[in-house]
């Protein structure tokens, strides 16, 4: 399939783990592919690998003066932005509210939130120079409940889905469409494997209670960005699409090949 020949798609946080999965999926739709990362090297390297098509530009997702360089970088290479997959995101140690960091607070809230106002802020010009577009936000599944010593992590999450409706309502005027897409575990550094300070969520959560008692492949949540971005979701915005193993139905265990039916 080619659903994005030809068309400019920026990817925050696309060197690595989810994000770089995003960019493997968008160039193989025939998509120009911008990596915006402050992970220069793995975004140049990610960008090697894949070809002429896809280029790398070193951004801080808080930073204003950062985004306008990403946008001039994907016009001037490859022209008006079509895209843009707000991935871009990181976590915090494990630690109760009452002993947060109002340092660490803020710089969770400044990349996970405002990193996302700024690409829309940065975007919505060059994508009125495209006729329109699509604006796919990455939040959690834990935007829709909550976990204890998580606090930073989860309000950001929660806030993305207001941010979304909102920009949805401001931006259809201009044929811009904006969703957020809620992933459960993934299989990714910050998902299962161990980070000073905090445990992975894999190990936090009893995966089998999950109706799919795994987490996910990278590869799958692609599969459902390509799509909300895509003309096949023409109809969608202001949505929430969730991938999350059924990790938000409830408690409960899955049940056993040789359970039957009751």
């Amino acid at each position: 399939m080619q659903r994005f020949a030809n068309k400019t798609v920026i990817v925050t946080g696309g060197a690595s783990g989810m994000g770089a999965s995003h960019v493997h999926g968008f160039a193989g739709e025939g998509a120009n592919v911008v990596i915006a990362d402050v992970l220069e090297q793995q975004g140049l390297e990610l960008a090697g690998e894949l070809g002429e098509r896809v280029i790398s530009v070193r951004a801080d997702v808080a930073d204003d003066r950062d985004w306008s360089d990403v946008v001039k970088a994907a016009e001037d290479a490859f022209g008006p932005v079509s895209v843009l997959v707000n991935n871009a995101g990181v976590g915090t140690r494990q630690v109760t509210l009452d002993k947060m960091d109002l340092k660490e607070w803020q710089r969770v809230l400044d990349v996970n939130l405002t990193g996302q106002l700024l690409g829309i802020q940065a975007v919505v010009p060059s994508m009125q120079r495209a006729g329109g577009g699509s604006i796919v936000n990455i939040s959690s599944a834990l935007a829709f409940t909550g976990m204890a010593e998580r606090g930073a992590y989860v309000a950001s999450k929660w806030a993305i889905r207001g941010l979304s409706k909102v920009a949805a309502l401001e931006l259809g005027r201009y044929r811009i469409r904006v969703n957020s897409i809620h992933p459960g575990i993934v299989r990714t550094r910050m998902g299962t494997q161990p980070r000073e300070g905090a445990a992975p969520v894999a190990a936090i959560l009893p995966m089998d209670t999950f109706a799919i008692p795994r987490p996910a492949e990278p590869e799958e949540i692609t599969r459902l960005v390509l799509f909300v971005a895509s003309d096949d979701a023409g109809y969608s915005t202001g949505c929430e699409f969730i991938a999350d193993g059924g990790g938000l139905l409830g408690p409960g265990r899955a049940l056993s090949a040789e359970s039957g039916s009751a």
